[in-house]
């Protein structure tokens, strides 16, 4: 049928969503949902059960004419979920009239789930405030489409843990050995005719993992020899641009003027740099604190948000907080989730060397 020569005809293409499949449904078919509020079905043409988010991905299982069966997986609110004695599920959406499932804590949005849904838990990652939960059911193919993939970035993690910590440029069990004269392990050759390698071109000398922030959870997997450019380094990591293709339908627009993904890592390699750019950053808040001697690169006295991030980092970030928006710290809980917009005032603190901002706006995330 048109719909497997469709999937079948698909190229090879790297997946990097939000959050890492788990293994068990490595070897499922991925699909992404291409409808916005598309429905997903207790059974095939049975009851409508929830509206998903578009560009949501699932992974995907049998098809029976125009559905098709996939699996839901994500996090949602702790507070929003408890214990049910139906057979087959540990959980059940207590929220009224819903509540959102996301890709990740505060990720990116799958679907809306009401009140009386039932869930299974996975077994891992679970925090504080969120819930990592599963869900099986039905979709019409018309509402999705296939997104091939090479390797679940968690499969790649676990399996590449000890090639990841290797030199570059060397295998898993090599001992020695050498590399071509003249050349680099890990740098791009282009021309070889004698010319030095350009050190902002390289490729991968592996199956590499891609985190997206160092130590943070990994994203997504590279091919062996995949073309990179070095954007900055900070001891041990190095930042690459990918070349390569998305949907349009998929993307938005930063907001003028403000810059996104920019991490705290990169400001602490390049202080100056930064210095006065806008950013756009997820953090997540610990406390309202007074600024001391301790902390010179912040007026003596001055109120601050002490604040983890931009997730998923866990260093130290100070964001300095004006007088009109301190009302706003009222609202804060410790461990929220909050996206801040704000200028950069010292890309490393003295003594620290935690990044410090000027708080221009605050949201809370859910």
């Amino acid at each position: 049928m048109q719909f497997s020569r469709a999937l079948r005809a698909l190229p090879v293409v790297f997946w990097l969503g939000p959050s890492a499949p788990d293994a068990s449904l490595a070897a499922q078919a991925r699909y992404r949902i291409t409808t916005d509020g598309a429905w997903f079905f207790q059974e095939a043409g049975g009851k409508r059960l929830a509206r998903l988010a578009r560009g949501a991905q699932v992974a995907g299982g049998d098809a029976r004419g125009d559905w098709l069966a996939v699996t839901l997986k994500g996090w949602i609110f702790a507070t929003s979920v408890a214990p049910t004695p139906r057979a087959g599920f540990d959980l059940a959406v207590t929220r009224t009239p819903e509540e959102n499932l996301r890709s990740a804590p505060a990720g990116a949005l799958v679907g809306k789930l009401p009140q009386g849904f039932l869930l299974a838990k996975v077994n891992d990652g679970d925090t504080d405030r969120w819930v990592h939960v599963t869900r099986t059911g039905w979709v019409q193919t018309g509402d999705v489409e296939p997104v091939a993939t090479v390797v679940s970035s968690r499969t790649a993690a676990d399996s590449d843990t000890a090639a990841a910590r290797q030199p570059p440029g060397r295998s898993p069990g090599d001992e020695g050995g050498s590399a071509t004269p003249g050349h680099r392990p890990g740098v791009s050759r282009g021309d070889t005719s004698g010319g030095a390698p350009d050190p902002t071109r390289v490729e991968s000398a592996r199956r590499t993992v891609l985190y997206r922030a160092p130590e943070g959870a990994p994203t997504g997997t590279l091919a062996p020899a995949a073309p990179l450019r070095v954007l900055s380094r900070s001891g041990d990591w190095t930042r690459v641009e990918i070349d390569g293709w998305v949907r349009s339908g998929d993307l938005q627009a930063a907001p003028a003027g403000v810059l996104v993904g920019v991490s705290a890592a990169e400001l602490r390699a390049e202080p100056q740099r930064y210095v006065g750019q806008v950013l756009r950053w997820t953090l997540q808040f610990i406390a309202v604190q007074k600024a001391d001697e301790l902390r010179p690169d912040i007026p003596n006295g001055g109120t601050y948000l002490l604040a983890r991030g931009p997730l998923p980092e866990r260093g130290f970030v100070y964001v300095v907080v004006p007088d009109a928006k301190r009302a706003q710290l009222d609202a804060l809980t410790p461990l929220a989730t909050v996206q801040v917009t704000a200028r950069v005032r010292a890309g490393r603190t003295r003594f620290l060397g935690n990044p410090v901002l000027d708080l221009m706006s605050l949201e809370t995330l859910p």
